[in-house]
């Protein structure tokens, strides 16, 4: 057998033949379990020696046993087989949305107040999905989804998305008055909006936070007052921290809450409209069967258990 072609065409059919003859020491018990009669099978092994170049059993008329050659080679078969094998599995999970990596970004206080349990989520029920996190600012982590660069992007209150992505809501919170600890109001138990005429605002950035600052302006003028603004912020973490610090009040997600003991958040029992925000996911429309399964997780998440 020293005729050794050049390009060898094993077919996991052919190996497959070969492990069962040798687990099997016999043609024809080997035959049986394959389904096929014995004279085919010989013939295939036949061509898978001659294919290698050597003897891979030895035939007698007890049945067929190894040979060393054959003993090493169905071994590295046998791993060849499982390898194939767990290639085509991952890379149908991959396919599924069930395995592979998904690039993440989000906006400040998204961290604290969702992408925990969205997180613990999806360990659980996608165990192979490797999730990356990024930060950024609105803009910024749209315009990444956008061009690519993530995979999915969570927002609040996004304005003016571009047409080629898909949003969609995932939570949804009252916005609520936010005073420092030791302000006259925060022992009680909620406020009508006007009593906070005359304090002086942490304001959302029209720029960067478009649609809170819409919403705090039109909530204050149906209260009968336009807020007084001393300072800005364009992100929540920085309205929170203007109001922790004990310099003014604003008006917050009920969420904000849990990010710090020096801020108390009320509701708000007059009339101010629907004064909400909303928690977005954004993607592509060719998005990456990873981001329809892990939002799947997130819509079935029990209501509060997220947030």
């Amino acid at each position: 057998m020293n005729d050794r072609p050049d390009d060898i065409a094993l077919s996991r059919r052919l190996l497959e033949q070969f492990l069962t003859v040798a687990r099997e020491g016999h043609f024809g018990r080997a035959a049986e379990l394959l389904g096929m009669s014995q004279p085919p099978l010989s013939q295939s092994i036949q061509r898978l020696e001659r294919m290698l170049g050597v003897r891979l059993l030895d035939r007698g008329p007890g049945g067929a046993r190894p040979t060393a050659a054959g003993r090493v080679f169905a071994a590295d078969a046998q791993r060849l087989l499982d390898l194939q094998g767990a290639a085509v599995a991952r890379a149908r999970r991959v396919a599924d949305g069930v395995e592979g990596d998904l690039r993440v970004g989000y906006v400040s206080l998204l961290s604290h107040l969702y992408l925990p349990a969205v997180l613990r989520a999806a360990a659980e029920e996608l165990p192979g999905l490797r999730i990356h996190l990024r930060h950024g600012s609105s803009a910024a982590v749209a315009d990444q989804v956008r061009t690519g660069s993530l995979d999915l992007g969570f927002l609040r209150d996004p304005a003016r998305l571009s047409a080629d992505l898909v949003s969609a809501v995932v939570a949804t919170e009252r916005i609520q008055a936010a005073v420092p600890r030791g302000h006259r109001l925060a022992g009680t138990g909620g406020i009508e909006l006007d009593r906070l005429r005359d304090e002086d605002f942490a304001l959302p950035d029209p720029t960067a936070l478009p649609v809170l600052a819409e919403q705090v302006h039109l909530a204050c003028h149906r209260a009968g007052f336009t807020p007084r603004g001393t300072v800005l912020a364009d992100d929540l973490s920085g309205l929170l921290s203007h109001v922790a610090a004990g310099r003014c009040v604003s008006l917050l997600p009920a969420g904000a809450r849990q990010l710090t003991d020096e801020a108390v958040l009320l509701p708000l029992l007059d009339d101010t409209g629907d004064l909400r925000t909303t928690v977005r996911a954004v993607h592509r429309t060719d998005a990456d069967p990873a981001v329809t399964r892990l939002l799947q997780v997130i819509a079935g998440l029990r209501p509060g258990h997220a947030y």
